[in-house]
C-alpha cells in the first residue's frame, strides 16, 4: 500500500491567514464589548497582580516595624474589598447618578483638604501634610478624592455648557472650571505634593483637550503651568534634588532610592528572581510597597512581569479612549477622557521615576502600590468607565441578550438552555 506524503505545513494558506490577522483583530476590537470586558479584565488583573507584590514587598518592612508581615497586604486587601463593592456601585448605576454626584463630591474633596490644613488635624508624611488621622494606623489623603471630583465635576460642568453652545467662547471654556481647579492645586501645594498636583494639572488639560480648547489657548494655559511648576521646583532644594536624580548612577548624592530602584530593576533580568526573593527590599530600597513597587515587580518577575503590568495599563488606557471617542453623550466624553488621562498619566509619571527617566513624584502606581486612599477613588473610577462602556448602544444590546443586566435572568436562561441540550441529546 503506498505510503500518503505528509500534510505539508505553512505555505499560502499560512500566508493568507497571516495577512487576514490585522482584519481579524480590528473586528474584535470593533465589536461593542470589547471595550466593557478589557477595562473589567484589565482593572481586575492589575489590582489582583498588586495585592500580590504588596504582599510580597511589605513584609520585611512591616517586621521591621515589630508588625505581622501580613500588616500591609490585610490594610489593603479591606481597601480592595471596598473599593470592589464601590467599582460594582459605579458602574451599575446610570449616567444621571453620575452627573448628580458631581457637586456633593467636589465640595466634599474641598472640604477635607481644608481640614488638611487645621493644625492638630492635618498629618505629614514623608514631609507632605496632606493626610488626615481616622483613628489607629488608618489614614485619609484627600486629595486622591479630588482627583475623581475635578473629573466628574468638570465634565458634568463642560457638558452642559456643551448643550447651550457656550464652549465656543474662551470665557465659558475657562470659568469656572480653571479657577476651581486652582483652587484644588493651591490646597495641595500648601501641603507640598506636587506629585498630585501635576496629575489634577493634566486631568485639567485632558477636559480641555476634549472640550476643543483653541491651540492658542491651550498653549498659553501650558505655559503658564509649566511656568508655574518650575518656580515649584526652583524654590525647594528637595524638588531640585530629585530633579538633579534623574538617570542618576550613583547613590551617594543624595539619589539612594532611584538609583537602588535601577539596581532592583536590573538584578530582574528577564523572568525575575522569583516571588518574593527581591533583595533589595530588606532596607536598601525606601517605599518598596508603595512608590517603588514596580522596582520590587521588575527584580522579582523579570521583565517579562513589568512588561505584563505596562500592557495591562496600556490596554486600560486604549479602552477608556475608547469609550471616550465613540460616544455622543458630553458627559460620557468629558468624564472618560478625565478619568484615563488621570490613570494613565499618574501610571506613566510612577513608572518614568523607577526607571530614572522622570523625577520622583511620590505618586502611586494606580491599583497597583499599597495605599487605601489611592485605591478607593481609583476603583470607582474604574467602574465608572465599565458604566459608560455597558451604556453604549451596541453593548446595551448585546448585554441584554446575554442576560448581563439581569444577572438571577441569565443565570436561569442558561441553566434552561442546557436542560434543553440534555434533552435533545438523551442524557438523564
Amino acid at each position: 500500500m503506498p505510503l500518503r506524503p505528509a500534510p505539508r505545513t505553512g505555505g499560502p494558506s499560512a500566508l493568507r491567514g497571516a495577512a487576514r490577522l490585522p482584519a481579524r483583530l480590528r473586528a474584535a476590537w470593533d465589536r461593542p464589548l470589547t471595550a466593557y470586558y478589557v477595562i473589567l479584565g484589565a482593572g481586575l488583573l492589575i489590582t489582583v497582580l498588586g495585592l500580590v507584590m504588596v504582599y510580597s514587598a511589605s513584609q520585611v518592612l512591616a517586621l521591621q516595624y515589630g508588625l505581622p508581615s501580613t500588616f500591609y497586604f490585610r490594610k489593603q486587601l479591606l481597601a480592595v474589598a471596598i473599593g470592589a463593592v464601590l467599582l460594582w456601585f459605579a458602574a451599575r448605576m446610570g449616567i444621571r447618578f453620575h452627573r448628580a454626584l458631581a457637586y456633593p463630591l467636589l465640595l466634599g474633596a474641598v472640604f477635607l483638604m481644608c481640614l488638611v490644613q487645621v493644625p492638630g488635624i492635618g498629618q505629614t508624611v514623608n514631609g507632605n501634610t496632606n493626610w488626615i488621622s481616622i483613628g489607629g494606623p488608618f489614614q485619609l489623603q484627600p486629595s486622591e478624592f479630588g482627583k475623581l471630583a475635578l473629573a466628574l465635576w468638570g465634565a458634568d460642568l463642560l457638558a452642559r455648557k456643551n448643550d447651550k453652545n457656550l464652549l465656543v467662547q474662551w470665557k465659558h471654556l475657562l470659568v469656572p472650571l480653571v479657577p476651581v481647579a486652582v483652587l484644588l492645586l493651591g490646597l495641595i501645594m500648601l501641603g507640598g505634593d506636587m506629585g498630585t498636583a501635576m496629575i489634577l494639572t493634566a486631568v485639567l488639560f485632558g477636559m480641555l483637550w476634549l472640550a476643543g480648547a483653541p491651540t492658542r489657548l491651550f498653549t498659553g494655559v501650558l505655559a503658564g503651568a509649566l511656568a508655574l511648576a518650575a518656580l515649584a521646583i526652583a524654590t525647594s532644594p528637595n524638588r531640585m534634588g530629585r530633579l538633579r536624580c534623574i538617570g542618576a548612577t550613583d547613590p551617594d548624592h543624595g539619589c539612594w532610592q532611584a538609583v537602588h530602584g535601577i539596581y532592583a530593576l536590573a538584578s530582574g533580568g528577564w523572568f525575575g528572581s522569583g516571588l518574593g526573593a527581591s533583595v533589595e527590599k530588606w532596607g536598601e530600597l525606601p517605599e518598596p510597597h508603595t512608590d517603588f513597587i514596580f522596582a520590587v515587580t521588575g527584580e522579582e518577575l523579570g521583565l517579562a512581569g513589568t512588561l505584563s503590568v505596562v500592557a495591562l495599563f496600556a490596554a486600560l488606557g486604549y479602552a477608556g479612549i475608547r469609550v471616550a471617542s465613540r460616544t455622543e453623550d458630553p458627559f460620557v466624553r468629558f468624564a472618560a477622557g478625565g478619568v484615563t488621562t488621570w490613570i494613565t498619566v499618574q501610571a506613566v509619571i510612577n513608572i518614568g521615576a523607577v526607571l530614572g527617566l522622570l523625577p520622583i513624584a511620590g505618586v502611586p502606581l494606580p491599583l497597583f502600590s499599597y495605599g487605601g486612599s489611592a485605591i478607593l477613588p481609583t476603583m470607582f473610577a474604574i467602574g465608572l468607565l465599565i458604566s459608560f462602556a455597558r451604556n453604549e448602544p451596541g453593548a446595551r444590546a448585546a448585554l441584554a441578550v446575554r442576560g448581563h443586566n439581569n444577572p438571577l435572568t441569565g443565570a436561569v436562561r442558561r441553566t434552561m438552555r442546557r436542560r434543553a441540550r440534555r434533552r435533545l441529546s438523551g442524557e438523564r
